[in-house]
């Protein structure tokens, strides 16, 4: 009798050490991890990614991390200068600019850097609807050609994503511009357009669950005349989507009118409240030009790190708003950013 009292006083000794190593171990790996807003955003929206981030591997209970979550309050934006020309400027500091975040100056500074060399990754969503049909085999050309000189192997990676009244991956995430080139090359136009769905589902199913290692530098590429007719999901929800993945939205018109279309504000909107630009070139020559300005943007960034005044996880919108100090520069950079929420 004696000698079973051991075995199980043994036995209860080690489950009780055990546990408390992997709790421990359960903490260590969460605080290395050092979960950024963005991660943080994902939990908020219930996204596939949030549920990553709440279980781990998803086999663990959703308890069993409840208290390891921590208040992040790091906010890290991309942003653009330039001059009165419009072209860029990469020699300012951060004395620079007037910095606010929710109407208020920022707590605290924690980093400000020139970003010219980050990885990229990218998204090239293709209008493969039938108001392209006179366009497309051009579009298709200068695509192939922006990405030949854009993405650099075993550095840099994109997807294609074709719409019309559906959304469909063409080729995956990847740094092989020959498979990309085949992806682009083997997209048929026609049907109605879906865009607010294309960049809703390319933000969610694709950038939210894209976890790099380190920091990349997250753009969508529209090709398209920006007219919606099919979506399910509105303007408005395509925008937070690309909001909560930090994601910046370029939009090249293929509007060839000569007049100013609703599709063509439509681009605007989603290309301005995620820090990007939108493009209208004249002819559809000048389509190539606008895949270099945009590679040059891209490579032309400034990243502040910041901790805001007054924060709270309420999982709220939060507005940023970036201006220079000098007179004639203009800063570009996104909107806002939903707050996580606990």
């Amino acid at each position: 009798m004696k000698y079973t009292n051991r075995i199980f006083a043994f036995l209860m000794l080690s489950l009780a050490t055990f546990l408390g190593t992997g709790q421990l171990r359960a903490q260590s790996s969460y605080v290395s991890g050092a979960p950024s807003l963005s991660a943080s955003n994902a939990v908020a929206t219930g996204s596939p990614a949030a549920g990553n981030a709440e279980t781990g591997n998803g086999d663990e209970p959703q308890n069993a991390l409840i208290t390891l979550h921590a208040r992040v309050n790091e906010v890290n934006v991309l942003f653009i200068a330039t001059d009165k020309h419009g072209k860029f400027v990469r020699d300012l500091n951060q004395s620079d600019f007037s910095i606010l975040d929710d109407h208020k100056p920022p707590q605290a500074i924690l980093n400000f850097r020139k970003e010219t060399d980050l990885p990229l990754h990218l998204g090239l969503l293709v209008d493969v609807s039938g108001s392209v049909d006179s366009r497309f085999d051009f579009e298709q050309e200068a695509a192939t050609t922006f990405m030949q000189h854009t993405l650099r192997a075993h550095y840099d990676k994109a997807f294609v994503m074709s719409f019309n009244s559906h959304s469909q991956v063409a080729q995956d995430f990847t740094d092989n511009v020959t498979l990309l080139s085949a992806g682009v090359r083997k997209l048929h136009d026609g049907g109605g357009t879906a865009l607010y769905d294309a960049v809703y589902r390319a933000c969610k199913d694709k950038f939210l669950k894209d976890r790099p290692e380190r920091p990349v530098r997250k753009a969508i590429i529209i090709v398209s005349d920006g007219e919606d007719n099919q979506s399910e999901f509105s303007k408005a929800q395509a925008i937070e989507m690309a909001q909560r993945a930090e994601v910046i939205i370029y939009a090249i018109s293929t509007d060839d009118s000569g007049l100013v279309m609703r599709g063509d504000k439509v681009l605007e909107q989603l290309a301005e409240a995620t820090g990007g630009r939108a493009f209208f070139p004249f002819k559809m020559k000048d389509i190539t030009h606008s895949y270099a300005a945009i590679e040059d943007e891209l490579r032309s960034q400034y990243v502040v790190s910041y901790k805001p005044a007054d924060f709270d996880a309420d999982g709220r919108y939060r507005s940023i708003e970036i201006s220079s100090l000098k007179k004639d520069l203009q800063v570009r950079a996104r909107k806002g950013y939903f707050a996580p929420q606990q």
